[in-house]
């Protein structure tokens, strides 16, 4: 594997711990916030340095930022974009433990 480069930290901003993401864990995928620029190649890479696997896809979705109203008041949430890691065969990563 190549050496840990600095912008692959700024590549997967964090995991997502939700419980689709757990039921997507029982097929061996992980499912990670990443950046808005971000392409497939580069974040399989980043995941195959930080984490020490081998990703076998990487499926990207971009989701626009919802209208939202709290007390009358509206507001708008960000953009951001999704990875689902499809991991090899005998590989795992525990997303509950840091970098």
């Amino acid at each position: 594997m190549s050496t840990t480069d600095p912008r692959h930290y700024d590549i997967i901003v964090k995991p997502v711990i939700t419980e689709k993401a757990t039921l997507a864990s029982e097929h061996n995928q992980v499912i990670f916030k990443v950046s808005l620029n971000a392409t497939k190649p580069e974040v399989k890479e980043a995941i195959e340095t930080l984490f020490e696997v081998k990703v076998k896809a990487v499926n990207t979705l971009r989701r626009k930022g919802k209208t939202k109203r709290f007390k009358g008041f509206v507001g708008q949430q960000g953009d951001f974009k999704k990875a689902i890691v499809t991991l090899e065969d005998g590989y795992s990563i525990d997303v509950t433990t840091g970098l």
